[in-house]
């Protein structure tokens, strides 16, 4: 189980594609009860996989559910993502919207704030769990 991209080490590269086959959102630690017959032992090899493929771009990590799910976007200078969170079936769908991060971005420099990172979370239902209820 390995990623295709040539700049990871193996332990970045097993624990991305574990968040690229996962069909939700991973926790550190079920990332590594999934990678321990990969060789992962520790939490910290988890960690410090995670935190730089957070700091290149690669994946991004929900606040609410402090969990991690691989990057579906290509983000620009401020690594700015939305999320849309299913409460009943815990589907996220990583959303694109230039406009909306735009806006962000204006009104932080307005308010003479500088950007590091944008992540905004969206909780509710998904289609078709709304469309079940």
């Amino acid at each position: 189980m390995t990623s295709t991209h040539p700049d990871l080490t193996r332990n970045q590269s097993l624990v991305y594609t574990a968040l690229t086959r996962a069909g939700s959102p991973l926790s550190a630690y079920t990332i590594l009860d999934n990678l321990r017959e990969e060789g992962l032992r520790a939490p910290l090899q988890v960690y410090r996989a995670l935190d730089k493929l957070v700091e290149i771009g690669l994946v991004h990590r929900l606040e609410s559910l402090n969990a991690f799910v691989a990057c579906h976007h290509g983000h620009g200078e401020h690594d700015a993502a939305v999320f849309a969170i299913c409460e009943q079936c815990g589907k996220v769908l990583e959303l694109s919207d230039e406009a909306t991060i735009h806006r962000l971005e204006t009104l932080a420099k307005k308010a003479d704030f500088a950007v590091a990172k944008t992540t905004i979370e969206l909780r509710g239902r998904c289609a078709a769990c709304a469309a079940a209820a």
